[in-house]
């Protein structure tokens, strides 16, 4: 059987979909997995993924006639149908995953409209799926709909251990001046309000320094720049981490002791390659978006730096998941 995975955006939804690849390759499937250019790095590599395919979602909205005239659709379209999958995986549930997902030319397994972000859209689904109530985190709805093809689920947990094949001089470079053992931390997210705020997190970093020893670095991305900055000014002996692709960010989370942040892709990734976590969440539930093996806190306005350098201490007790040594 072949199978293409769509899943468009963004690193930390890839990484939660990554279980579909794997157990599709562990069923003798070939797997194919479309998404947006940019996050072509996340899936480099991966033993489970035969075939990757690019979409420029943003580009082909702000110059459709010259994505047409230069065959950007046509091309897609065509090196879709060579790879002539026989069931389509819609994991994202948009429009734009859903016109994706049928120009590969076979039946779309996707989630039922009341599951989907923008629900009309299962309309172009040939078969909709609706997880079990038992089901809350987003990996075990995902596995749902490879379930719904008859796909054995024999492994759950996100496992991004293949980026760290990879090399990568500036992240070496880092680790190689980071003192250790060290603990990073991430004080932005991609929504405001699920950011803790970065002077909670440097007190935390503080107490973690005093009391298990561990240095801390910062770990940023687009966007972050005003946060990590105002944190590392809190921490003047913190290091930040420079700018990475995701299987550099990979490596330098793999040599950390304890990764905490919020409810960020960067988090997703530190989980899915072994590392222990402590994520903290406001708004969002993480029994559905939280670290398949790491830990949560839900805070709110009474939590303190304490109670959260506590929780980190106790995940710190616990063996990592599986982190390689670098």
């Amino acid at each position: 059987m072949k199978l293409l995975i769509v899943r468009l955006s963004a690193l930390g939804d890839i990484i939660h979909t990554l279980p579909l690849a794997e157990n599709a390759r562990r069923a003798g499937a070939s797997v194919g997995w479309l998404c947006e250019s940019r996050y072509r790095d996340v899936l480099e590599g991966n033993p489970s993924v035969d075939r990757i395919f690019l979409a420029d979602t943003r580009g082909w909205r702000s110059d459709p006639v010259g994505a047409a005239t230069r065959g950007g659709y046509r091309h897609l379209r065509s090196e879709l149908a060579a790879f002539a999958a026989d069931r389509t995986i819609d994991a994202q549930g948009l429009w734009k995953s859903a016109v994706l997902a049928r120009l590969a030319g076979a039946p779309v397994v996707g989630f039922a409209a009341s599951e989907r972000r923008e629900g009309s859209s299962a309309l172009l689904c040939s078969l909709s799926v609706r997880p079990s109530p038992e089901a809350r985190h987003v990996v075990d709805r995902n596995l749902a709909l490879l379930s719904a093809v008859g796909v054995p689920i024999l492994a759950r947990a996100p496992d991004a251990r293949y980026l760290l094949a990879r090399e990568s001089p500036e992240a070496d470079a880092f680790l190689a001046a980071q003192p250790r053992p060290f603990a990073l931390y991430h004080p932005g997210a991609g929504r405001p309000e699920k950011v803790w705020g970065e002077e909670n997190l440097a007190r935390v970093a503080s107490r973690l320094a005093e009391s298990a020893g561990l240095a801390p670095a910062l770990s940023w991305g687009p966007g972050d720049e005003e946060r990590v900055a105002r944190m590392a000014a809190r921490l003047p002996d913190a290091r930040r981490v420079p700018s990475l692709a995701p299987h550099g960010l990979a490596r330098v989370m793999a040599a950390a002791e304890i990764f905490v942040g919020g409810d960020t892709g960067p988090l997703h990734l530190a989980d899915a390659v072994g590392v222990r976590t402590l994520a903290l969440f406001g708004p969002t539930d993480p029994e559905r978006n939280g670290p398949y093996r790491g830990a949560s806190l839900r805070y709110d306005a009474t939590t303190s730096p304490e109670t959260v350098a506590k929780r980190a201490a106790e995940a710190l007790a616990r063996p990592a998941p599986g982190a390689v040594p670098l």
